[in-house]
């Protein structure tokens, strides 16, 4: 959502006359978008805000401006830790970033936009201020031109415990499915061949027009069938949410990706509870095995958060159990870390200790890796489909420039969302390339490119070199215009 947000703040920058800049000292603006899901995330910008206060101290008139989830929890806290910023800009008000900077620019002093607080009036009232901000799209600020996120929904209703995301990001809030799909067209238009619909509880989905209503099945029915898209993912799924018209379309859609990320968060019922979460672990698994039964090759993954309030040794061993026997491609594993204006650091106490946390992660993470690496083996031998996003992690590091035509150490993904690694011509990033499997590792799979492919690909199909691969857009220096 994040990476979402930043493309559409920098477009709008960018139809206005500013332009990136490769360095902070350079740049007359400087954004960071921020997230408050855990407190480590938060830790994070005010050190990055206290980095920049040397630039801004030498530099008066550099604008500086903290955007996201964290300028709507924390509002004038940002301003009173950090008094050299600019902006404080929740996600509801992004479409104002350009406006806003010119009143600072202009003499206009401190500028604050945020959302109302979820209790501060009606339901109806709150979700007005939160106002939907998806036209603006700069195909120049994806972390690659041929993927691309749809927005379904803003917000989130279900209220777990644990999350501020309620808070912060509003009630939920549909998009018209015809939107979106015009969205889809126009990003195909421009390259895109993958694209990924995002919500806070995708599967939730739900627009009501005219007696008519349509869920994400229907949505995925009509992405389908746009000409030149070749793939479709969704993010992230609500348990109680995975319908069997939904398994059904994924079954059934031939762009539609085998993957699907349901976090469970917990494997014992009473902490579920707590979590407010709204199913059993019986339930999880009910539905688990329906996916398993009509999608048997799908990689399903999971989220978990260890460590929550009152968690005993007897429960963390039912998530732990849990993890063993679901067979999980992966999962995002989190120390639970208390928020406020959530429900659980109000009423529950964060009773873990610190050093219980971080022994029970490391042991799920190991546990996780066990069962990624043995679900991987089972791919050695076999040819999948990938979509080559770039170069792999080792080769970026490296900082490799082979140009289109040399050999580079590349990565992609399958339709299973399994990470690929494989040397092959620069030039096959961004197409869909058949690799022949030969290793795994708990993370991703090796191989080689099939005998003939790279030869079948012609110089002149290059869609994007590592010449033109945008930074990844999550924090951006601007440059005024001239």
């Amino acid at each position: 959502m994040n990476v979402l947000d930043s493309e559409l703040v920098v477009a709008a920058l960018r139809r206005q006359g500013w332009e990136m800049a490769a360095t902070t000292a350079e740049a007359d603006a400087v954004f960071y978008n921020t997230c408050s899901v855990r407190q480590h995330a938060e830790d994070k910008i005010y050190s990055a805000l206290g980095r920049i206060r040397s630039e801004k101290e030498k530099r008066p008139a550099l604008v500086v401006g903290v955007l996201g989830c964290m300028a709507q929890k924390d509002q004038a806290l940002i301003r009173a830790r950090a008094p050299w910023v600019d902006l404080v800009v929740g996600p509801g008000q992004l479409h104002r970033v350009p406006g806003l900077v010119d009143l600072v620019l202009g003499g206009g002093g401190p500028q604050m936009e945020v959302s109302l607080d979820r209790k501060a009036g009606s339901r109806d009232a709150v979700a007005q201020s939160f106002e939907s901000y998806d036209p603006d799209r700069d195909p120049a600020m994806r972390p690659t031109p041929f993927q691309a996120f749809i927005r379904t929904q803003t917000g989130c209703d279900k209220f777990c415990a644990f999350c501020v995301v309620p808070r912060v990001r509003g009630p939920e809030q549909a998009r018209p499915p015809e939107a979106m799909v015009a969205e889809a067209k126009k990003l195909v238009a421009e390259g895109c061949r993958e694209i990924t619909l995002i919500g806070q509880t995708v599967n939730s989905y739900r627009w009501a027009d005219g007696g008519k209503t349509t869920r994400l099945a229907d949505l995925l029915v009509m992405l389908d069938a746009i000409d030149g898209l070749d793939r479709i993912k969704f993010v992230t799924n609500y348990p109680r949410d995975m319908t069997p018209d939904l398994i059904a379309a994924v079954r059934d859609l031939p762009k539609v990706c085998h993957y699907l990320h349901v976090p469970a968060q917990h494997g014992s019922d009473d902490v579920l509870t707590r979590m407010k979460r709204g199913y059993t672990i019986g339930e999880y698994m009910e539905m688990l095995s329906r996916v398993r039964e009509e999608l048997p090759h799908a990689a399903v993954t999971s989220d978990f958060i260890v460590g929550f309030c009152g968690e005993t040794d007897a429960e963390f061993e039912a998530t732990l159990d849990l993890v063993r026997s679901a067979g999980f491609k992966n999962s995002f594993i989190f120390k639970y870390s208390p928020r406020p204006g959530t429900k659980a650091f109000e009423r529950q106490a964060d009773d873990v200790p610190e050093a219980v946390k971080k022994e029970r992660n490391n042991i799920l993470l190991e546990a996780q890796a066990e069962v990624s690496l043995a679900g991987n083996r089972r791919f050695i031998g076999s040819r999948q489909q990938v979509l080559v996003e770039g170069l792999s992690t080792r080769d970026e590091k490296r900082a490799v420039n082979p140009g289109p035509d040399g050999v580079a150490q590349l990565t992609g993904r399958t339709m299973c969302d399994r990470i690929v690694v494989f040397d092959a011509p620069l030039r096959l990033v961004g197409r869909l390339v058949d690799v022949d499997i030969e290793s795994a590792g708990a993370w991703s799979l090796a191989g080689t490119v099939a005998a003939g492919v790279a030869d079948a690909l012609p110089l002149e199909a290059l869609r994007y070199s590592d010449e033109a691969a945008p930074p990844p857009p999550t924090l951006h220096s601007i440059k005024l215009p001239t």
